[in-house]
C-alpha cells in the first residue's frame, strides 16, 4: 500500500488565480512549486502561457517550467516521469511539493496512473487518417463503437482520439480501456478553484490585454523565426491567433477577440473536467477570495503528511 506523504494539488481553470495563490502559499509554508501546465514546459513561450516571471522563479523554487524547446515532443508520460522525479527530490530535501496547474490530464495521470497501451505506430495511424480524410469521422467512429462502446464514448468524437483507439485495437485486438494503469508513486490531495464563468471571462479579457501590452506580438514573431515549421506547441491558444494577425489574416482587434473566445471556451472545458475529477475539493471562488479556505485545507494536508 502506498504510504507516501500526501502531495497537495491546486488546480482550476485558466485565469482563476491559482498561480498567484501558489506563490503566496510558498511564502507561508516550506513548499516548492511543481508546475502541472502543459504549455509552461516550453522554453521561449512565456507571455502567452502566463508563466511566473524570472524574478518570481528566482525567489521561489519552481519545477517543470522551461523543460523543452517548442519543437521537441513532450508527452504525458514524459511529464509524469519528470514530475515524480521532482517530487521525490523535494521530499528528500525535507520540503513538500505543491503541484499547481490547470492541465487536467497531467494531474489525472499523476494521481490515477498512466495507461499501459502500446506506443503509437505512425504508419497505421497514417492509414486511418487517410480514411478520415476520404470518408470523414463517421465510419471510424462507428467501427470504434462496435468494438468498444466505452472507448467510443471516451473519445468524444475527437478524430485524434478515435484514430488512436482504432490503431491500438487493430494492432492488439484489445481496446485502450482494457489496458491496466500504472501505479502512482505518490498520493495526492486536490483542491480546485472554479469561479463562475462570467467572472473568469472578465479576467481572461483583462489578461489578454495585459499579454499584448507585455509584448506577446514580439514573442510570437521570435518563435516563428526560430521555428518556421510551426510545431504544435506554437499553435496553442494565443499563439495561433497572433500568427494569423502577423500574416495579415485578421486585425489586431480580431486577434484579441479570437484569443478571448478560445480561452473562455478552454476555461469552460476545464470547469467541466474539474467537476468530474474524483476526490477533489471544489471552491467556487477566485484565488483572492479563497486564501483562507485554501490555507486551512493546506494545513490539513500538511498534518496528514507529517509536516
Amino acid at each position: 500500500m502506498n504510504d507516501s506523504p500526501f502531495i497537495p494539488v491546486i488546480t482550476g481553470p485558466t485565469a482563476s488565480g491559482k498561480s498567484s495563490l501558489a506563490l503566496w502559499l510558498t511564502q507561508q509554508f516550506k513548499l516548492e512549486i511543481v508546475s502541472a501546465d502543459a504549455m509552461m514546459v516550453y522554453r521561449g513561450m512565456d507571455i502567452g502561457t502566463a508563466k511566473p516571471t524570472v524574478l518570481e522563479r528566482s525567489r521561489l523554487p519552481h519545477h517543470l517550467i522551461d523543460v523543452v524547446s517548442p519543437d521537441e515532443k513532450f508527452s504525458v508520460a514524459n511529464y509524469v516521469r519528470l514530475a515524480e522525479t521532482a517530487i521525490a527530490d523535494i521530499l528528500k530535501r525535507g520540503k513538500l511539493p505543491l503541484l499547481v496547474g490547470g492541465t487536467g490530464f497531467y494531474i489525472h495521470a499523476l494521481a490515477q496512473g498512466l495507461p499501459t497501451v502500446p506506443a503509437a505506430e505512425p504508419e497505421l495511424q497514417a492509414e486511418l487518417w487517410q480514411v478520415f480524410e476520404q470518408q470523414g469521422l463517421e465510419s471510424l467512429q462507428a467501427e470504434l463503437a462496435v468494438f468498444s462502446p466505452k472507448d467510443a464514448s471516451r473519445a468524444q468524437r475527437n478524430p485524434r482520439r478515435v484514430i488512436r483507439a482504432l490503431e491500438i485495437i487493430r494492432r492488439s485486438g484489445k481496446a485502450p480501456s482494457e489496458y491496466p494503469y500504472t501505479t502512482p508513486k505518490f498520493r495526492y490531495q486536490k483542491i480546485a478553484l472554479i469561479p463562475a464563468i462570467e467572472l473568469l471571462s472578465e479576467r481572461i479579457i483583462a489578461r489578454t490585454e495585459t499579454m499584448f501590452a507585455a509584448g506577446l506580438l514580439d514573442e510570437v514573431k521570435t518563435l516563428l523565426k526560430l521555428y518556421p515549421e510551426r510545431p504544435t506547441a506554437i499553435q496553442a491558444i494565443g499563439y495561433k491567433e497572433v500568427t494569423a494577425f502577423l500574416e495579415g489574416l485578421s486585425t489586431l482587434t480580431e486577434a484579441k477577440d479570437a484569443v478571448n473566445l478560445a480561452t473562455i471556451q478552454y476555461a469552460k472545458r476545464q470547469r467541466t473536467w474539474l467537476r468530474k475529477e474524483p476526490k477533489i475539493r471544489l471552491v467556487k471562488s477566485i484565488a483572492a477570495e479563497a486564501k483562507d479556505e485554501v490555507t486551512t485545507w493546506l494545513d490539513e494536508v500538511l498534518k496528514l503528511s507529517g509536516f
